[in-house]
């Protein structure tokens, strides 16, 4: 297990910096050059949702999780169940995609990594994309969602990536009695006014600034960039489950978790930010080759022992 380095603040935010491994900074520089690759690959150039489907379902299925379509229309998507459960308790599984790619197939390999470790039946969600659908389409669905499963379990817990997480902190002003949340590199400010998203421009290998905001463009519609229904940096809620936030430092949506951790921190909210150095956008999904990886989805699954009991 990677040593976690506790930074002390101000304020009551828990920071923790885990360091980078030797096994990663060797095998780093050629998984790299295969993101690139398949990011700038013909598919990915002809037809990125399906590059990108392709990329997420590389993440290898968890041996002791079943998969089945959901038939609840409120919770439209797929579920993962693993063999050890927990009865009274699920999660909600929010993808990523800038709001104009991904599904919920092609996401559960990687849910069901989680779901084994939280051993916790996970439903991931089939929303809307945009442009074809703007806000609020994916945000009243994530709501009704998650609502219904409160109304289900005894506890539920929420976990989105990327723009699923930042749908995860916007669904969270929403409904309350969530026991508890994490989210994976959230794109919290559609502003793109954070100053990673220049600074840290030629070290990130995954996301591009210029097709982020014309990915925001199509899911915001007629509504502002700095909406909180869609930039839920700008408006934190008054109540907000214990929330767990994991980043990587190379990333441009660096301060897109930073300062939403530290405005939720100044709310009086229960925020752990983890840095996890050398490491990309949603570091996590690379299991097989990555011990940051494993590691992050491991410290997910105690987080939400923690705050949804065990």
């Amino acid at each position: 297990m990677s040593e976690a380095c506790c930074i002390a603040r101000s304020n009551p935010l828990r920071v923790e910096v885990f360091p980078m491994t030797s096994s990663d900074r060797d095998v780093l520089p050629a998984l790299r050059a295969t993101l690139k690759r398949i990011l700038s690959g013909s598919l990915a150039k002809a037809a990125p949702r399906v590059a990108y489907d392709a990329l997420f379902a590389m993440t290898p299925p968890s041996r002791d999780v079943m998969f089945h379509p959901s038939t609840d229309a409120a919770i439209p998507g797929w579920i993962c169940v693993p063999d050890d459960r927990m009865d009274d308790q699920a999660l909600l599984y929010l993808h990523g995609g800038a709001y104009v790619m991904g599904t919920a197939p092609a996401y559960r390999g990687f849910v069901s990594q989680i779901a084994s470790r939280a051993r916790r039946t996970t439903f991931i969600l089939e929303y809307p994309l945009a442009p074809e659908t703007a806000l609020p389409g994916a945000l009243d669905l994530a709501s009704g969602a998650l609502g219904r499963l409160l109304g289900i379990y005894g506890k539920v817990g929420v976990v989105g990536d990327s723009a699923g997480g930042g749908l995860t902190l916007a669904t969270l002003a929403r409904v309350a009695k969530v026991s508890a949340a994490v989210v994976f590199s959230p794109w919290t400010d559609l502003t793109l006014s954070g100053p990673s998203v220049s600074e840290r421009a030629s070290r990130d290998v995954l996301l591009d600034e210029t097709h982020l905001r014309e990915a925001a463009r199509g899911y915001l519609g007629w509504a502002a960039a700095d909406d909180p229904r869609a930039s839920p940096l700008f408006d934190v809620p008054d109540a907000l489950p214990p929330l767990l936030v994991q980043v990587g430092s190379e990333e441009i949506l660096y301060d897109d978790a930073s300062r939403y951790a530290q405005n939720a921190c100044a709310a009086g909210h229960r925020v752990t930010l983890q840095e996890w150095m050398g490491m990309d956008h949603v570091f996590q999904q690379n299991i097989e080759r990555l011990e940051a990886a494993r590691e992050a989805l491991d410290q997910t699954a105690a987080f939400l022992d923690e705050h949804m009991g065990r």
